[in-house]
């Protein structure tokens, strides 16, 4: 068979592959391989792998039970198994949770498909940009002072129902009003301070320690804990300060970045908080509009 015969008949197989090809195919297939890559990349940003390695344990188990024909174990792990969904479900509920809010959020605060007038993204930026400068000078003189600090910055994720568990101040961020909050002595200090667009909205929250207790040092306390657990459960961003050390520290996603500098502070705030001059998406949509003459 001579190469151009070859050719040809891979070709001929090629498009005979594609004559039986349905766009739906297509997107069955995409859409597995989204779950399948979400799934894996929520175990790997999670703490499920030893979930998984423990469930892994029961069915070698199981296997071993199964084989040796134990009947008391084997009607337990029947049992188990028989409602396996259901036991993944309450065991991987705050991942599943926490899957079901981001798909929810937004990219932006505000405007249609994710659009903010420019004049309203600067305003906006210059006010979180004094709000952030208010946040890190009270927070480093807290920390030469040693006084524990709690805030919470809330994005996209709704936080009404940690709100509800504190005092409502609902008032402008500055470096006396948090150092008047986290006094010591003062009536708010041991709980969290929750900042709601660039205001102080609320002092002396609730928040949920993390659940992952093994994984998080014995080092640390409530206020560390509380940070993680909240950042697990929601897209804020938290900071706190040790009472014990006077480190600062950030918390996102249910991580912790520990003993930082003012400075360091400064910049992972901005990089979370503010808003980016451009974006691919309002270009997009800008240079449609002027193909519209809009």
């Amino acid at each position: 068979m001579s190469f151009f015969d070859s050719l040809q008949s891979l070709l001929h197989n090629i498009l005979a592959v594609f004559a039986d090809f349905h766009f739906n195919d297509f997107l069955d297939i995409l859409l597995v391989a989204v779950l399948l890559y979400n799934g894996i990349r929520l175990v790997r940003q999670t703490r499920s792998m030893q979930l998984i390695k423990g469930l892994i344990v029961l069915l070698l188990v199981y296997g071993g039970v199964s084989v040796l024909k134990m009947n008391a174990s084997g009607f337990l792990f029947n049992e188990l198994f028989r409602n396996v969904i259901l036991v993944l479900i309450v065991v991987f509920q705050p991942e599943i949770r926490h899957v079901i809010e981001s798909m929810g959020r937004s990219r932006f605060r505000g405007g249609l498909f994710g659009l903010r007038a420019s004049n309203e993204k600067i305003r906006y930026n210059e006010e979180t940009a004094e709000t952030i400068e208010a946040v890190c000078r009270a927070c480093a003189e807290m920390s030469d002072r040693k006084i524990g600090v709690l805030l919470v910055f809330e994005k996209q994720t709704p936080l009404a129902e940690i709100i509800q568990t504190g005092t409502i101040v609902d008032a402008r961020v500055s470096e006396e009003l948090l150092g008047n909050v986290f006094y010591p002595k003062a009536p708010l200090h041991d709980g969290a301070a929750v900042i709601r667009d660039n205001r102080l909205c609320a002092a002396g929250c609730i928040l949920p320690l993390t659940q992952h207790h093994n994984a998080v040092s014995s080092a640390l306390g409530t206020r560390h804990r509380a940070a993680i657990g909240m950042s697990e459960q929601s897209d804020a961003v938290m900071v706190v300060v040790s009472e014990e050390n006077g480190n600062i520290s950030v918390a996102k996603e249910g991580r912790l970045r520990r003993d930082i500098s003012a400075g360091d502070l400064r910049e992972a705030l901005g990089q979370e908080l503010l808003l980016a001059e451009t974006d691919e998406n309002e270009s997009k949509w800008k240079s449609f509009l002027g193909r519209l003459h809009l």
